[in-house]
């Protein structure tokens, strides 16, 4: 019973410890939300160049993603962590020190290679390091974790901006703006910090042949009498005779295995649902429809309240129903919302050069915009990366992240640096339809292509 006892608070601790990486990528992520004008102010953007600049890290999410998840299998999962986590550091100095757009954007960009490495590797490692009956409860604290730092983030700007007087105001001799950036370097130093007090992954290092390590870490986790039975296993779903390659994720007739194929799906459609209009135009989008910049900024606290709760009912049911069923009623859900969304911007009106709503209406926006977080949260933000995390199979699960990663943050930049022109040019309801028939696509794609993943052992899933 000691011994458990023992098993299950190592692996509490070193859950605790990488989602620190999933809250670095939601504050590193929201920070810029509440900063715009600001920005606009100090470098005199125009619409496009700040969407540019707003936009910058999502490249940089997609590089990091993808070189994360190749030098996992070449370096282990903890010390590219730990590379993510220098990085958040340096960026976060870097971006409130910036002295011109370019500087800043190019900040932005590095600051995003650590946050694609730790939006990959935190709920990888998690799913390696926990047991199959537990692993979508503990792998889906990512997800609060990242909604926390969003909501962190959120909370720090609107501290900021009040403490200021606004975004662009003086706050002992540097704006406003700068701190936001400057204050997320204390998260990532708690990261670097708590790192050093975590073991590797013990499938990273079966697959580098320390079986030994391996073992120590194992026995840790799950206790002396399964360590050795579970190094067996873990090797026995590895191809012992190389290191874990792209090459792996090829089938012998050519092309990409299926499962990548999925995984990307489930990457994309994530993105395609439009969430990050919310996070990271939120105070933008609530202004235009006759919200103050103070109230827009509640807003988006209250957002990040919902997305939590959400969350917490998704760990409770994940194990339990399992991972499909909650990503049917999200796709449902979500479509339903946003098309709802779409009707109110239809009733909408200029006014001085802006748009607003009529106040019934924009009561209903509100709402609407709410339960669209909520269904996300209770399904696809946590789930998606649960799955990601856990459906491939040990010797290809790197690359494959690495591949999916990458095509998360590449749609996740399509639709942030779209949305300003959509919105200008298309308007939203157009804007916000597309997103409701994105939400009723990727409803039929898990339908038709994603094997459920609940209760499965890591060296059981199909490749």
């Amino acid at each position: 019973m000691e011994t458990h006892q023992r098993a299950r608070s190592s692996v509490l601790l070193i859950v605790a410890v990488a989602t620190i990486g999933g809250f670095m990528f939601g504050y590193d992520s929201g920070a810029i939300n509440g900063t715009q004008d600001g920005l606009r102010a100090a470098f005199g953007l125009s619409d496009t160049e700040l969407g540019l600049t707003v936009s910058a890290l999502l490249p940089g999410c997609a590089l990091g993603a993808f070189l994360a998840g190749r030098f996992a299998d070449l370096w282990g999962r903890r010390r590219v962590m730990m590379i993510a986590a220098i990085l958040f550091v340096l960026t976060a100095l870097l971006s409130g020190m910036a002295w011109s757009a370019p500087v800043l954007a190019l900040a932005r960009f590095l600051a995003g290679g650590a946050v694609g490495a730790a939006s990959v590797l935190s709920p990888a490692y998690i799913s390696e390091v926990t047991p199959a009956p537990v692993r979508g409860r503990l792998a889906s604290i990512q997800q609060v974790m990242i909604i926390s730092g969003l909501t962190g983030a959120f909370l720090c700007n609107y501290a900021l901006a009040a403490a200021a007087g606004s975004s662009l105001d003086l706050i002992g001799g540097h704006a406003a703006w700068r701190w936001m950036f400057w204050v997320q370097a204390a998260p990532g130093l708690l990261f670097l910090v708590s790192l050093a007090f975590i073991p590797e992954s013990p499938r990273y290092l079966v697959a580098r042949r320390r079986l030994e390590e391996a073992e120590a870490v194992l026995t840790k986790l799950f206790g002396a009498a399964e360590a050795r039975a579970k190094v067996d296993e873990i090797a026995g779903s590895l191809d012992m005779d190389h290191t874990p390659s792209l090459d792996d994720l090829k089938q012998p007739g050519g092309g990409w295995r299926p499962i990548i194929w999925v995984g990307i799906g489930l990457a994309v459609f994530q993105q395609l649902v439009g969430i990050n209009v919310v996070f990271y135009y939120g105070a933008v989008l609530w202004q235009a429809v006759g919200f103050s910049e103070a109230d827009a900024l509640k807003i988006n606290i209250l957002t990040g309240a919902v997305s939590i709760l959400a969350c917490l009912v998704s760990i409770g049911l994940v194990d339990r129903i399992g991972r499909r069923p909650l990503l049917l009623v999200g796709s449902g859900g979500m479509a339903a919302t946003l098309g709802i969304l779409a009707w109110c911007f239809a009733q909408a009106h200029m006014e001085g050069g802006n748009v607003v709503l009529p106040a019934g209406v924009g009561l209903t926006a509100l709402v609407s915009a709410n339960v669209y977080v909520a269904f996300f949260n209770l399904s696809w933000g946590p789930v998606m990366w649960v799955m990601l995390g856990e459906m491939f199979p040990n010797q290809i699960r790197g690359s494959a992240l690495a591949v999916a990663g990458a095509a998360q943050w590449l749609a996740n930049f399509a639709v942030s640096s779209s949305f300003p022109w959509l919105a200008h040019s298309v308007g939203l309801p157009a804007t916000y339809g597309a997103y409701a028939a994105c939400a009723l696509v990727s409803l039929v794609f898990v339908a038709a292509t994603v094997r459920e993943t609940k209760g499965l052992e890591l060296e059981q899933m199909p490749g």
